[in-house]
């Protein structure tokens, strides 16, 4: 492409939602869309339905909508058209979409989307009454702590669980598969396949940045569910999801969102919306710190050498993709600080094959942005709050295995001033922290003392 014809992103008055029509006997979902002229592509690729469930065509438009924003992203143009009718609970939730789950992607790209304007006309919502029995559960699975944590949870309240995995077509990461084998479900797949223009944005001009990834792949996994015959998702999201990264043109960026306690009721009320037919979406983990959760993984000893969250095994690039924590990043950083209470130091050593984040001096800078020391914004990556990591940080030092440590002993002298009584903060991160939409016979127990 020569400089005069680049692609000029400022220079789009409109991104279009074309048209989306799924194909029963191949289980292809096909999703058109436009900048201007400038045409997109997307397939999704389920495995085949004996029938068509009811709510399948609602589903697949909450597909199309939020599967939309991975080329709206591509310019951010001010106008967005959609050429059927929205029910609000669809309308809030695609205007929330835009604009706080672009957030990070408009801080980064210094855009201000508040202005954007979503034409669409109105539609009367349908609203289900009838709740789901939650029964036959599909847990959209990373193969990391939160989403281990959530199958065995749940596993003893449905009758029928499976696994949910979303993957590049012809692609499987063997981090994640990994630990679903070890959870000895079913695995139900689903690939995505992105037209291939939105993966060269550098070389053709386009914006790039975050998404709201979560959202695409929960309402991936509600078409999966229903053309599965099942009637919940259960997802693992944490209380700390909700916590941002930054203030910006006054409202707050988090990396997160699509996690956040306010995607997941604006999610539910869209499906209430449109979907005639009961079903359940929900976090397992809302409730609950990363704290909690640690606590929990650190008993589910089966998973501990197969589990693996660093993003380098998760690259798209295959030839990047790492087959061992990097033991750099600050994903790495978190997933050690967090175990690192509830863990012998020398089990996380060989979770990281040597490479432990916590032996690293090197790493100090990384640790103390975590707990809030550095000055530095929270990482734009999963990890979880300030204070979970402050306490993660005492609670770790003061360990007799850890003495020593050339990162928590001068991170915990830091902190201690602050900080009166590690073990009521823990009491705290262990009791549950807020509203959330579990349903009765999956609650843990913590929510029923």
């Amino acid at each position: 492409m020569s400089g005069s014809d680049r692609f000029r992103p400022e220079q789009v008055a409109c991104f279009r939602y074309v048209d989306v029509d799924f194909d029963k006997a191949s289980g292809r979902l096909r999703c058109r869309y436009g900048l201007d002229e400038l045409a997109f592509e997307e397939w999704v690729t389920f495995a085949p339905a004996r029938r068509e469930p009811v709510g399948l065509e609602a589903a697949a438009r909450l597909v199309f909508l939020l599967a939309g924003l991975s080329y709206y992203k591509a310019a951010a143009p001010p106008l967005v058209s959609v050429p059927f009718a929205l029910t609000p609970g669809e309308r809030a939730l695609l205007e929330a979409s835009y604009r706080d789950g672009l957030g990070e992607y408009a801080y980064r790209n210094d855009l201000d989307l508040s202005g954007l304007v979503i034409d669409a006309a109105a539609a009367i919502p349908f609203r289900t009454t009838r709740p789901a029995t939650a029964e036959r559960a599909l847990i959209p699975f990373g193969g990391g702590i939160d989403s281990i944590v959530t199958v065995e949870g749940v596993r003893p309240g449905a009758a029928s669980a499976a696994l949910f995995v979303v993957s590049r077509q012809g692609d499987r990461f063997d981090a994640l598969e990994q630990a679903a084998a070890v959870s000895g479900l079913p695995v139900v797949r689903a690939e995505r396949l992105l037209d291939p223009k939105v993966l060269r944005s550098a070389a053709l001009g386009y914006r790039n940045g975050h998404v709201p990834v979560t959202a695409i792949i929960s309402a991936i996994a509600v078409m999966a569910a229903l053309l599965d015959d099942r009637d919940a998702v259960v997802m693992s999201n944490e209380w700390s999801a909700s916590s941002g990264n930054v203030d910006h043109q006054g409202r707050l960026v988090n990396h997160q969102w699509s996690k956040t306690l306010a995607f997941e009721e604006l999610f539910r009320s869209a499906l209430a919306d449109v979907l005639r037919t009961p079903l359940s979406y929900f976090s397992w983990l809302r409730p609950f710190s990363e704290l909690w959760v640690g606590k929990r993984f650190a008993e589910l000893t089966a998973y501990h050498g197969a589990f693996r969250s660093c993003n380098r095994a998760f690259h798209i690039d295959r030839a990047a993709r790492l087959d061992h924590w990097c033991g750099r990043c600050d994903k790495c950083c978190f997933v050690d600080l967090v175990l690192a209470p509830f863990l012998p130091a020398e089990a996380l050593r060989a979770v990281f094959a040597g490479n432990e984040p916590l032996d690293n001096a090197e790493l100090s800078t990384a640790f103390r942005t975590l707990a809030g020391l550095s000055g530095e914004n929270k990482p734009f990556e999963c990890v979880g709050d300030v204070e979970e990591c402050i306490t993660a940080a005492l609670l770790a030092a003061a360990r007799v295995d850890r003495l020593g440590s050339p990162v928590l002993g001068p991170l915990a002298r830091e902190l201690s001033p602050a900080v009166a009584d590690p073990a009521a903060m823990l009491a705290k991160m262990l009791r549950p922290q807020g509203p959330h939409h579990i349903p009765p016979r999956h609650a843990p127990s913590d929510l029923l003392v």
